[in-house]
């Protein structure tokens, strides 16, 4: 949910399918070759060379459960190999080059393998249908694929020519006025990107929410801006695995024009949209309290799987029991103005203590490993999105870098809780 934004206009400028039919393919997911590097169990994705990766889901991130059969909760944690990313937004796209190199050097580090940043339509065409600015784009892929890690783009945010005009001068979350026009946006990038090893697409960002579909939710036309795409990454990738927009996790509030998490993906269940995609995208923020908190009215992590209704339940509902989960965001932010949570039982805070930060980042590892549904957790985000004053924002603090670069306890954190969930993962299998 936090909002990365765009720079401003001066920073902006530069040079210039058919519908698949019969059984979707499920069995095509993202590869993840296992290599041992210096004695330690350290899983690479596989992004070197010229050629696209080959998509194996039968292993690693992006694993379907067979579809016959139901094993046992334990069974489904133990077989499948838990994936790991840093959640940018927009900031890696903006980075100098020594800043994403530092960046680069610090995902190896902390253990993780998947970035997940937007590919804003916006920053590519921001001023007419004729300029392509993908020179903003290709040192993000180029500088994941020399540190062997793999991007998930999430393809989104419309530049102002091709918005829809009841919303066009409130910023990038309009929608488009044509899904056929963004779609011919995501079958461009597939087309460059593909050869470079990117298959995995996340399509929007949180579209139950106004601020990031600022006309108002709307299951119908998402669904046909998720369709329109699908068919055009697949007329270029027929092996590309297809996210659903990350939800966020929310209450319907009609006030604010939200709509919750779970009510809007029985509607897309409902709408045929799940046929489009091979997982689906949450983001279950629970700060204060630990992701693997029991609760007697659920928290967003516990809607996962726990709750009465619960996104698992929406899923087997519409014919998806086994789809993956990807929680491409989650997280807590620092934050030195007011008062800062340092404890579960705290209340009337915005934002929590490093320590605090640092004890849920532990648990995010613990309780997605615990969660069967779940294929990957992303961390939301590496570095504070500036510095702290009484006039930034919340949301500008969630990374586990400050915006100078110093680490925060969270970083340690997640590094051992990754190392741990490995050596466990190892000696499991």
């Amino acid at each position: 949910m936090p909002h990365q934004p765009i720079p401003p206009a001066s920073a902006l400028r530069s040079s210039g399918a058919p519908e698949r039919t019969g059984i979707r393919r499920r069995l095509l997911g993202a590869l993840v070759a296992v290599a041992v590097l210096a004695g330690s169990a350290t899983i690479a994705v596989a992004l070197t060379g010229s050629e696209p990766s080959t998509r194996r889901p039968e292993s690693g991130v992006g694993a379907r459960t067979p579809e016959s059969g139901a094993p046992s909760a334990s069974a489904r944690t133990a077989g499948r190999e838990l994936g790991f990313g840093l959640s940018f937004g927009d900031s890696l796209t903006w980075m100098t080059d020594a800043e994403r190199a530092r960046a680069m050097a610090d995902a190896e580090e902390l253990g993780v393998h998947w970035l997940r940043v937007d590919l804003s339509w916006r920053n590519i065409q921001p001023d007419s249908p004729d300029q392509y600015l993908w020179e903003r784009f290709d040192p993000v892929v180029d500088a994941a694929r020399a540190h062997g890690l793999e991007v998930l783009p999430t393809v989104s945010y419309t530049p102002r020519w091709a918005a829809d005009p009841r919303c066009a001068s409130v910023g990038q979350a309009c929608p488009p006025a044509d899904s056929d026009r963004f779609a011919e946006f995501a079958r461009q990038a597939a087309e460059r990107y593909a050869p470079k090893g990117v298959h995995t697409w996340e399509i929007w960002n949180e579209p139950n929410i106004e601020p990031f579909w600022r006309t108002g939710p709307d299951a119908a036309r998402y669904t046909a801006l998720l369709r329109a795409t699908a068919t055009a990454v697949h007329s270029i990738d027929s092996a590309a695995y297809l996210l659903l927009g990350g939800l966020a996790a929310v209450d319907t509030i009609p006030s604010k024009q939200y709509v919750s998490h779970r009510t809007f993906l029985a509607e897309l269940g409902r709408l045929g949209a799940l046929k489009q995609v091979d997982a689906i995208s949450y983001h279950p923020y629970t700060y204060p309290l630990l992701p693997s908190a029991r609760t007697a009215t659920g928290t967003r992590f516990e809607d996962i799987d726990r709750t009465k209704d619960s996104l698992v339940d929406i899923l087997a509902r519409y014919g998806e029991p086994h789809m993956p989960i990807w929680l491409t965001e989650t997280g807590a932010p620092t934050w030195s103005q007011g008062s800062a949570a340092d404890s579960q039982t705290a209340r009337n805070t915005s934002h929590v203590t490093p320590g605090l930060q640092a004890e849920i980042a532990t648990d995010t590892v613990t309780a997605a490993a615990a969660t069967p549904s779940v294929r990957a957790v992303f961390w939301f985000s590496y570095r504070d999105g500036g510095p702290e004053t009484p006039a930034s924002r919340k949301s500008q603090h969630y990374g586990l870098t400050y915006y100078d670069g110093r680490r925060k306890p969270a970083f340690a954190a997640f590094e051992r809780a990754v190392r741990t969930y490995r050596a466990k993962h190892d000696q499991g299998n």
